[in-house]
Parts: structure tokens; C-alpha cells; sequence
């Protein structure tokens, strides 16, 4: 039986391990069987997390994580998350290779995943002109012309934020009307650097070791123009990936795990959530690792309470007395005292 068993090797993932482990829980983080490290491990260089004023990549950014959680006693098993059975106080997780690990509590920490256009070539170039966070990768943009994909509120937010350093901000949309906020709509075309191509789909990447353009697709009349541009904002939504759960935690109109508060803790006792599967709003690398902060040090005073009930619950069970009229708590043997009855008798 474990302390705490993590599930996710993303941001919050490790940095609830790194926590967890420095508080001698032993954790065991299950990882994926295909790719550690989470959306991270598609992108490039990552300036806005703290400590590195160089930046970093973000496969290395994972890959110190990674090493950071071992070096304390992490234990990581490289499989898939295929069952979990959380109702009772022991939390039981299957794994696709038929292996079922035990532990007192549970971190999910899944995160999310960046819904995607499905255009040939977009795998290759992710992380070469074509980005899912202006936030992260705008400032690599200055003076260029880039395109965002959308036609919500967080398009035109990618948008906006986008002209602060490029030269010229394309907003595409399958539609002549965009389903953003009235405000945002205002604000956008208000913005002198952003335009717009509507009724327009991207039907292919253009480049070869970075993006150079688009081809677009008109969607009432079929014909294909192609756009020249240096970066592509793909802002079509993320689902958080909260497949394993549903049915078994309680969940927010956006799909994302219902926590409490500021807190990591679920519906269910002992069962906790950190990252972007609890976080509809802010997705980013540095948040979500604030959270695998919370989610350990939930966890922590959770077991801490567990331990603090049980001997309690043991000296308030019912006294029973036997034939000489002795009283023993029930259910339990008082092993010293039969000790020194043996160490008398081999005395005697």
C-alpha cells in the first residue's frame, strides 16, 4: 500500500511528486507509455518560466523536472491508465499492461489537450511557426505576420495579445460572423494590425523546416489561395482529459475536475486534481506547477489526519472483559503486557 500515487507527468504532475517525495510519501507517478512531460514536450523555447532568463526548451524543461522528482524517491511507471476504482479509502489504479497499484491517496494530473486542426503536416511543423499559446510564443514573433485560427473568445484574446508584437495579425474564421463576446469583437477590430479572412479554412501547411504559409480554403465557392505568413495561433479550444474520472468526480460546466476553493480537493476523499484539467483559464506551465504544489500538500495533510484518527479510533473501541474479569480493548492484542507475562514465566 502506497501514500500517494500520481497520475500525469506534465508540469503538475512532477512538481507534486517533487513535493510529495520531500515529504518521505514515496510517491509513484504513472506516466505515459508513449511521451513523459505533457504538451511541453512539443514545444520549443519556453521564457516564461521562472528561474531560466535564457530560456529553455521544453523537453529539457520536463527532462530536469523528471530528474528533480527521482532524485527525491520518485518512482515512475511508463504505461497508460486504463481503470480506476477511487470510492473507497484504499484508491486502486489499472494500468494497460494489467498491473493494479494501491495508495491511500490520489493526484490526477492529466492535463489538457489542444484541439487541432488535423491538416497534413501539422504534427511536423508544431513548434516551427505553429503554436497553441500566444502567451508562451508571441514575443518569438516581433515584426512578423502571423495568423490566428478562431472565431471564439480566446482567439480573439490570442489575436489581441499578438499585435503587441507582430507586424500584422490575421484572424481566421470558417464563418462571416465571429462567436466571440460583443467586447471582444469590438476590441479586436478596433486593433489596427488585426484583419480578418472570413469564411475561410486552412486546408494545408506551407513550409519545410518552419512555417511559411498557408492555404486556405474558401468554404462557399471551394477555391484555394494560398496566404504567406511566419507563424501560425491555432485557438480552437483544449479538452481536459478527464476520460478516466467521468462518472467518478464531480465536474465543471467546462469539463475541467470541481475542486474546492483554492484547494486540489476533489469530491471524492483523498482524491485530489492539479493543473490544466482543473484549470479552464490560465494553462500555463508555471500555474500548473503551483498546483502539483497544493495537490501534495492536500494529500500530505490528508494522510497526517488519517494517522492522527487511527489511534484515537482504537482507544475508543469498547472495553470487553473476560472470564476473570480483565478488560482488553476489543480487536486488539496488548503485546507487551503478554511479553512480560512470557518473560516471567521463562524466569519462574
Amino acid at each position: 500500500m502506497r501514500d500517494v500515487i500520481i497520475i500525469g507527468s506534465g508540469p503538475a504532475g512532477f512538481t507534486a511528486a517533487i513535493y510529495a517525495a520531500r515529504a518521505n510519501l514515496s510517491p509513484l507517478l504513472i506516466a505515459s507509455s508513449v511521451e513523459v512531460g505533457g504538451e511541453l514536450m512539443q514545444t520549443t523555447e519556453v521564457e516564461n518560466f521562472p528561474g531560466f532568463p535564457e530560456g529553455i526548451m521544453g523537453p529539457d524543461l520536463m527532462d530536469r523536472m523528471q530528474k528533480q522528482a527521482e532524485k527525491f524517491g520518485t518512482e515512475i511507471v511508463y504505461d497508460d491508465v486504463t481503470a480506476l476504482d477511487i470510492a473507497g479509502q484504499v484508491k486502486s489504479v489499472t494500468t494497460g499492461e494489467g498491473q493494479t497499484y494501491q495508495a491511500r491517496t490520489l493526484i490526477y494530473a492529466t492535463g489538457s489537450a489542444y484541439r487541432k486542426l488535423g491538416c497534413e503536416r501539422e504534427t511536423e511543423l508544431s513548434g516551427r511557426g505553429i503554436s497553441w499559446c500566444a502567451t508562451c510564443d508571441g514575443a518569438f514573433f516581433r515584426n512578423r505576420h502571423v495568423a490566428v485560427i478562431g472565431g471564439g473568445d480566446s482567439a480573439m484574446e490570442e489575436a489581441t495579445f499578438l499585435s503587441r508584437f507582430a507586424s500584422q495579425v490575421t484572424v481566421i474564421h470558417r464563418r462571416d460572423a465571429l462567436r466571440a463576446s460583443a467586447a471582444m469583437v469590438e476590441r479586436a477590430k478596433a486593433d489596427p494590425k488585426i484583419d480578418f479572412r472570413w469564411n475561410s479554412t486552412v486546408s494545408a501547411f506551407q513550409g519545410d523546416q518552419k512555417v511559411t504559409g498557408l492555404v486556405l480554403r474558401d468554404t462557399v465557392t471551394g477555391a484555394e489561395t494560398p496566404m504567406p505568413v511566419d507563424g501560425v495561433f491555432e485557438a480552437i479550444g483544449s479538452d481536459p482529459r478527464t476520460h478516466l474520472v467521468h462518472g467518478l468526480l464531480d465536474l465543471t460546466d467546462a469539463g475541467t475536475i470541481a475542486v474546492q476553493g483554492r484547494s486540489s480537493r476533489t469530491s471524492v476523499p483523498g482524491v485530489f486534481a492539479a493543473g490544466d484539467v482543473v484549470d479552464p483559464t490560465y494553462k500555463q506551465a508555471a500555474t500548473a506547477a503551483g498546483s502539483g504544489v497544493v495537490a501534495a500538500l492536500d494529500a500530505q495533510a490528508y494522510l497526517a489526519d488519517l494517522d492522527d484518527k487511527a489511534p484515537a479510533q482504537i482507544q475508543d473501541r469498547p472495553q470487553v472483559g473476560d472470564a476473570a474479569g480483565n478488560t482488553a480493548t476489543s480487536g486488539t492484542v496488548e503485546t507487551e503486557d503478554v511479553e512480560t507475562a512470557d518473560r516471567a514465566g521463562a524466569h519462574a
